[in-house]
């Protein structure tokens, strides 16, 4: 009897290590890492657009928009994963994700990515407004069928065009507040555009032998390291331009200013650092930075709206 009991005691762990596992390979075809910057970019444009525009962003809004944004780009993210099965496979970095490795179903990761996709169109209609669940919806079709069905595996300028669906959630933050879209939320979306290229580059370069492996044709690749170095720095003294613009426009003051020429100074900095020194610690080191750099530009926002 004493050991049958230790027996049914010790029994439901497996289980529940099962349905753990489960839980965390679903988690993770919505790109939770990914999704930060994106939530990140969505709450601080709410946050302007209410001190600009003098419309209320209240903590029940933001958190609305940030459920909805974070169905749709998680769907995107699913259905991103079930496309690239192939060849996440192949490479060390992918190849133990939830479908490569066996642990979830191709056809089960679709149908879970277009759910999420339509829950969001439909949760961010009831509780914002139909356009931006518009525009969330529009963010989800670009990732999916412009950057990872069509451009992807394609062209060395996926990245690029492709782009531009990460760059949608300041429109979606904006208009969720404000239930239109204005010159503002544009120079933000252009902000991030002009940041993906160089920021994506730089992660290529430490990426370029497993993209060269399974025939994806990332700029490192197609048209080789220096010329990547050089398009980054190219990219890096674009986006300072286009940060200009908010300041410039009269739509953010000087605090905001102050932090965009510096951030971009330092920016520009460590790509012309890249450039010359072409060693893979200078890729990671503007990698890593990039990622500190939207964080700190758009936060500088709300603080220059705030102060």
């Amino acid at each position: 009897m004493e050991a049958s009991s230790q027996v049914q005691a010790v029994a439901p762990a497996p289980a529940l290590a099962g349905v753990r596992q489960v839980l965390a390979d679903y988690l993770e075809l919505t790109k939770p890492k990914v999704q930060s910057l994106l939530l990140l970019t969505t709450v601080t444009t709410m946050l302007v657009a209410a001190g600009v525009t003098g419309e209320p962003a209240s903590f029940g809004l933001i958190l609305a928009t940030c459920v909805g944004g974070y169905l749709s780009a998680g769907g995107a993210g699913a259905v991103n994963h079930w496309f690239d099965r192939d060849i996440d496979a192949q490479m060390a970095r992918t190849a133990t994700r939830p479908i490569p490795a066996g642990r979830v179903a191709p056809g089960a990761a679709l149908a879970y990515g277009i759910t999420l996709a339509a829950l969001s169109f439909l949760w961010l209609s009831l509780t914002t407004n139909v356009l931006a669940a518009s525009l969330s919806l529009s963010g989800f079709v670009g990732y999916v069928g412009v950057y990872t069905v069509w451009l992807k595996r394609r062209t060395p300028q996926n990245i690029v065009i492709g782009g531009a669906a990460g760059a949608v959630p300041p429109l979606v933050g904006w208009a969720a507040v404000t239930g239109g879209l204005e010159g503002l939320p544009i120079y933000l979306f252009a902000i991030v555009f002009f940041w993906t290229p160089p920021h994506f580059w730089a992660l290529s370069l430490l990426m370029k032998d497993e993209y060269a492996k399974v025939g994806v044709p990332m700029l490192p690749v197609v048209r080789g390291e220096v010329e990547t170095r050089r398009q980054i720095v190219l990219y890096s003294v674009l986006l300072y331009a286009v940060t200009q613009l908010p300041f410039c426009a009269g739509g953010l003051g000087g605090v905001y200013l102050v932090a965009s020429l510096a951030l971009g100074a330092a920016f520009i900095g460590l790509a012309v650092r890249l450039q010359r020194l072409a060693t893979r610690p200078a890729a990671l080191r503007l990698y890593l930075f990039s990622l500190a750099y939207l964080a700190a530009l758009f936060a500088a926002m709300v603080a220059d709206v705030k102060l």
